[in-house]
């Protein structure tokens, strides 16, 4: 900062100019009087030149780091003094050293280390996922093989647990209230008709259910009723109906391999786009619906479904194909993909990060559930074309 800009202010019980150094650099110019002030000489007698000051420049430039304020370069300063003879300690002379504070803080252009590179978070604790998903898997796979029926209990329960995550998330956050009971009693009806009837038997109990949503939803007042029963609609057609073509895979001679054929394909599908979009992943899927999934995620999914597809189709499936099983995985890595972004999109639309809290590392039953439900028509119709119903 040059002199000409800045104009330093007159001490506490100064009255008179503030002397300067003369612009040919001839010395100290004597005070002026401004016109117009009134001149006291007992101030005069108080004030005695100072030798000039030598320039000096802050380390950071035009700052003074002890004070705070700008640092003229060489200007003529006067000590002043009190009338008992004590010296002031503002000036530059006598102002003692100030103190290095203990967190100075830094100055606004001055570089800021770098950030320490963070490690790569796999966003859920693996541990208890792992532990849970075994143990899911144990229930699932000795029900499947040992008491079909049993199969189809737990179905019938992950369905109505499903549903109660659904309908309460709907209410907390949409103010929606889809009648739980009827959806709950209808969901798992429609799932036992689906394996003792097979389709026209789900779509009859479908039909039912949707029945006694609207009945049911008339014993409320009639506000909201529209968002209410077309919620309940969409929740019995979501979960239950979806679920029913899983028992329906069951009816026939080899169902169970065929249920085992479609959760494998699933899980291999949902654990490859984990650990390669992990890994490897850069470029965003769906980054408005889901910021989590990458391209190199999908391209993970379809490479692990097609190789376990093609395992599944020759060894598991009767009359299976190799060929046939790398179509199957191509599809339902697709449909496991669309149906994980689905969910995404209902959850962002009510700004929730998971259904539930039932499953540690999972969240809910039906962030489980959120892939298999579009997956299951897909294999069902898919076996059914390649080997027959059974």
């Amino acid at each position: 900062m040059n002199d000409s800009s800045w104009g330093a202010p007159p001490y506490a019980g100064q009255t008179g100019g503030t002397g300067y150094r003369d612009p040919a650099g001839q010395g100290h110019v004597p005070d002026a009087v401004p016109a117009g002030s009134a001149y006291d000489a007992h101030d005069a007698q108080q004030t005695r030149p100072m030798p000039l000051v030598p320039d000096e420049s802050a380390p950071d430039g035009d700052q003074d780091g002890d004070r705070g304020v700008a640092r003229l370069s060489g200007p003529l300063f006067r000590d002043e003094a009190f009338h008992d003879g004590t010296p002031r300690h503002d000036t530059p002379s006598a102002q003692p050293p100030a103190a290095t504070p203990q967190n100075p803080e830094p100055m606004p252009d001055a570089p800021q280390p770098a950030p320490r590179p963070q490690k790569k978070s796999a966003g859920r604790d693996l541990s208890a996922a792992i532990g849970v998903g075994v143990g899911l898997g144990v229930v699932i796979i000795a029900s499947l093989f040992i008491v079909k029926a049993v199969f189809v209990g737990v179905v019938a329960v992950a369905v109505v647990v499903g549903l109660w995550e659904l309908t309460s998330r709907l209410e907390e956050r949409k103010e929606i209230h889809a009648p739980l009971v009827p959806l709950a009693i209808g969901g798992a009806a429609m799932v036992v008709a689906g394996y003792a009837g097979g389709a026209e038997a789900a779509l009859v109990a479908m039909a039912l259910t949707t029945l006694a949503v609207l009945v049911w939803r008339m014993t409320q007042p009639p506000d909201g009723y529209l968002k209410d029963v077309t919620a309940g609609v969409f929740a019995a057609f979501y979960v239950p109906f979806l679920a029913t073509f899983v028992a329906m895979m069951l009816t026939a001679n080899d169902g169970p391999w065929r249920v085992l054929t479609f959760l494998l394909l699933t899980v291999v599908s949902d654990t490859g786009a984990y650990a390669v979009g992990w890994r490897f992943g850069k470029h965003k899927l769906a980054p408005r619906i889901s910021p989590g999934k990458t391209r190199e995620g999908l391209f993970g999914a379809v490479a692990f479904a097609m190789f376990a597809g093609a395992l599944c189709l020759q060894f598991l499936i009767d009359d299976g194909a190799w060929w046939q099983g790398l179509l199957l995985g191509l599809a339902v890595a697709a449909s496991a993909t669309l149906g994980d972004l689905g969910e995404s999109m209902i959850k962002r639309d009510l700004g929730i990060k998971d259904m539930g809290t039932l499953l540690p590392g999972h969240g809910g039953i039906m962030d489980r559930l959120d892939s298999l439900l579009p997956t299951a028509p897909i294999v069902w119709l898919l076996l059914v074309l390649f080997v027959g119903a059974g």
